[in-house]
């Protein structure tokens, strides 16, 4: 026995090690070789493997789970509110009006009502971990319409919890359900009534939200503290396999209860080092998932009943492919995007693969019905690949926008005492100011265009993405001494400040902040020097505004300096507060009255001579008590 797993497990990791590669030297990506990897090794081309795909399906299908907790981990629960117009609007819709399409053609084929909607639900469903993963190798999972992709596939995966629900009720065949294999016998809940059940289902989310928030954290905390990656990685696990055997046992999607983890422990110190444990297993069993996606497409049936399950694929494709689309237009996103979403989202997901087998076990469908679908279903996830290389090759350069060419990282010659990563127009001023003064530097900005510009301007500018750690070491990380962080969103800025911290620890990092929220993240992260964009610009103008209505010039101007030290201040102490909303409000609302009482104070106050402004020995006096701050210039 143990020499057959080893066998088989050879050959899916040498026909993995072999399809991928060859399909990305030809641009195809990594999810078709895998499927292409599947078919050729499967029982009706070189018969590899055989029956035991669905036992290997059922195991690999984790890959989804842990997939999912990846994805959580990266969305924070503000971005996931932000999305919940796209979510509810463009998921929730286009749930609906494909099955109510495919739901209307059942009834015209001559189907009952209850075949026809049970097959109209689940061919509406589309496949996450096919489309996640060709999204981010391509690139454009950040993109308008990769994250309204990812909206809809979200909606769909809640979508499944009252689809199950509603199955039972669809039944026109008599079924024996005592059987062991039985769905009901699956999970815990089975033999409660509706009410009971569903209090589980929000007992167990419950549980979820509140063991991310007061004891999963804490817990990370000691074992970390134990500095051993092994078992921090082996928590990692337990804590994805431990939820996902929660939400079985309650009738729910284990992939729907890790994603809801990783949303929880998305404000965790510990969320990278989360991911890059879990990213591994990950990688590997969503390769292990395609591969028995091809492997299980039944040849014999479709060479049997090539014109039925090719109709069927067209149908769906095409189907899908023009809802997608008029739905993607309505909500407002370009052709491009537009076309993204259609091309990326065409196929029936991998979670049709349970319910067309829930439905024969209630008596929705007969094995004759569903047989067809399941190999429809499997030809049409396999055609995704190729669906987005036709969008990527042909659709987009004629009615899209063309993305230019991947571009190879530069060679770095120099190394310098500072580095800069960004340099747009808050990073090039830095840079500027640095160089007059003859402070070297080396420069990294992934704006292809704006590093061809600037060097063309006589500046030395190196292109490169400096999130990647081999990229930053070779820019001379360890031994530079200051890192400037000047990029244009928070982003690819916190994603960077982990990575040095991590890497580089000496490294003394200035970053750049783009709001409040930003800048609690940064200095949560352990950045000590945090400059809010337009902070300084802000009150220089309230400077000259100040002077304008009738104000002394310097009167103005140490009204703003009180402003900003008394701001920079505010900023850390409602840093520590922040986990706690109504506690934060508080202390802000605070911070608000005591600026004011400070300001108004300083006018009243009748010793306080505005013609003393700018002589030297104010000068000197302001410096010494901290009110001074060259970063406000005098207003004239």
């Amino acid at each position: 026995m143990s020499g057959d797993v080893l066998a088989q497990a050879f050959v899916y990791l040498l026909a993995a090690v072999i399809a991928v590669p060859i399909a990305r030297r030809f641009g195809l990506g990594s999810v078709l070789g895998y499927l292409l990897a599947g078919i050729v090794i499967g029982p009706f081309v070189l018969g590899f493997v055989g029956q035991e795909g669905e036992d290997v399906m059922h195991f690999a299908e984790f890959g989804v789970v842990m997939m999912l907790f990846v994805v959580g981990l990266e969305l924070e629960p503000s971005l996931l509110w932000r999305l919940r117009g796209p979510i509810l609007g463009l998921g929730g819709l286009q749930v609906l009006l494909t099955a109510a399409a495919f739901t209307v053609l059942g009834l015209l084929s001559g189907l009952a009502w209850q075949m026809a909607l049970a097959i109209g639900m689940t061919l509406s469903l589309s496949s996450t971990a096919i489309v996640l993963q060709s999204l981010a190798e391509r690139g454009v999972l950040k993109t308008e319409g990769g994250q309204s992709s990812f909206a809809v596939l979200l909606f769909q995966d809640i979508a499944v919890i009252p689809m199950l629900a509603i199955f039972p009720l669809l039944a026109t065949v008599d079924v024996d359900h005592g059987g062991e294999d039985s769905h009901a016998a699956t999970t815990l809940v089975a033999g409660l009534p509706a009410w009971a059940q569903t209090l589980a289902v929000i007992g167990a989310v419950a549980a979820i939200v509140l063991l991310g928030r007061f004891l999963i954290r804490p817990a990370l905390r000691a074992i970390a503290g134990t500095r051993m990656r092994e078992l921090f990685t082996a928590a990692a696990l337990l804590l994805v396999i431990g939820i996902a055997l929660l939400m079985t046992q309650v009738g729910l999607s284990p992939a729907l209860g890790t994603f809801l983890a990783g949303v929880v422990l998305a404000n965790s110190e510990y969320r990278h080092e989360l991911e890059s444990d879990i990213e591994p297993f990950k990688g590997l069993l969503l390769g292990l998932f395609f591969i028995a996606v091809g492997a299980s497409i039944d040849f014999a049936l479709l060479l049997a009943q090539p014109l039925l399950i090719f109709g069927l694929v067209i149908a769906i494709v095409a189907v899908k492919l023009a809802i997608l689309f008029g739905l993607a237009r309505v909500f407002r996103l370009s052709l491009d995007q537009s076309a993204l979403v259609a091309f990326s989202l065409p196929q029936v997901g991998e979670f049709a693969f349970v319910l067309f087998s829930f439905a024969q076990q209630e008596g929705v469908l007969t094995v004759a019905q569903s047989a067809p679908l399941v190999a429809a279903v499997a030809i049409s996830m396999a055609l995704t690949p190729l669906l987005m290389v036709l969008n990527e090759r042909v659709i987009q350069p004629h009615f899209g926008t063309r993305e230019a060419a991947a571009r190879t990282p530069d060679a770095i010659e120099e190394q310098s005492p500072v580095l800069i990563v960004g340099f747009g127009s808050f990073g090039a001023t830095v840079g500027r100011l640095l160089k007059a003064n003859n402070i070297r530097t080396t420069v990294l900005d992934l704006d292809s265009d704006r590093v061809d510009l600037l060097r063309k301007l006589g500046l030395k500018v190196y292109y490169g993405d400096a999130s990647r750690y081999d990229l930053l070491e070779s820019a001379g990380a360890a031994e530079a001494k200051l890192l400037v962080l000047a990029l244009d969103t928070p982003e690819k800025t916190l994603e960077l400040v982990h990575t040095a911290k991590k890497h580089f620890p000496h490294l003394t990092i200035y970053a750049r902040a783009f709001d409040w929220s930003d800048a609690h993240e940064l200095l949560q992260a352990g950045v000590a020097h945090v400059y809010r964009d337009n902070l300084d610009t802000s009150l220089r103008m309230g400077c000259d505004i100040m002077h304008q209505v009738g104000f002394r010039a310097y009167h103005a101007r140490r009204a703003a300096q009180t402003f900003l030290r008394h701001d920079e201040v505010a900023l850390r102490e409602l840093t520590k507060r922040r986990s706690n909303q109504a506690e934060y409000l508080s202390a802000a609302r605070q911070q608000i009255a005591d600026l004011e009482d400070i300001l108004l104070a300083d006018l009243a106050d009748p010793d306080f001579d505005r013609d003393a402004g700018w002589d030297p020995d104010t000068l000197r006096e302001e410096s010494r008590s901290g009110n001074f701050d060259p970063r406000i210039a005098p207003a004239d």
